[in-house]
């Protein structure tokens, strides 16, 4: 299954309240900091293409330092995504295939909407939040309301979101409504994770 929402809409709880009831869950958050750590080939290749000063003193990924080159520059973001998404696509293909058989596997991943992927899932859970709630949840981060809105303006509209899901979930109350309001939905993924393979996308 594939998980999605913008930042501040509450994708983390969600997948907790999936990796409770069962499910295999996979970060995509994860899985990038895991495909450059020191020694990886993504690592290489960013620093191929940045410098040496997008490393750390100890030879890790300086994600700040990264950050300032590529966040206002396409190209260099560009670049970087054409690295990254291989690399992370391949690492989450192999963790889907180390789950047991059965399972439901819920991939918590941010840009499914941008990089068009709804195909690759079975279905789309697509988490939404109001903004004014988003933007409190992001201050509480310590994040500011400017910077919360340029994140949220850079990500795709709760609209294109609908348009790929299989099932909204609206976050706007307890953490107990938004488990109450998943259950039908997972319970009818864990039944089809049970049976064979043979219609693929589509169950909601």
């Amino acid at each position: 299954m594939g998980l999605t929402g913008g930042i501040g809409a509450g994708k983390s709880t969600v997948a907790a309240i999936c990796a409770d009831a069962g499910a295999v869950v996979v970060t995509a958050d994860e899985l990038a900091r895991q495909v450059v750590a020191p020694g990886s080939d993504a690592l290489e290749a960013i620093v191929s293409l940045f410098g040496p000063e997008v490393l750390s003193t100890t030879g890790e990924l300086d994600r700040a330092a990264l950050a300032r080159i590529v966040f206002s520059d396409d190209v260099a973001r560009a670049a970087l995504e054409d690295v990254m998404h291989p690399a992370i696509q391949a690492a989450a293909g192999r963790a889907f295939a180390a789950a047991p058989p059965g399972s439901v596997v819920v991939y918590d991943i941010p840009l499914l909407t941008e990089l068009r992927a709804e195909k690759d899932y079975d279905a789309v859970l697509v988490v939404e939040t109001p903004l004014p709630l988003r933007l409190r949840r992001l201050a509480g981060r310590g994040m500011s309301a400017q910077d919360a809105l340029a994140r949220i303006e850079a990500q795709a509209s709760d609209e294109e979101r609908r348009a790929i899901a299989d099932v909204v979930l609206v976050n706007d109350a307890s953490v107990e409504q938004l488990a109450t309001n998943l259950r039908p939905h997972f319970e009818q993924w864990a039944d089809a994770a049970r049976l064979p393979r043979d219609t693929g996308r589509g169950a909601n």
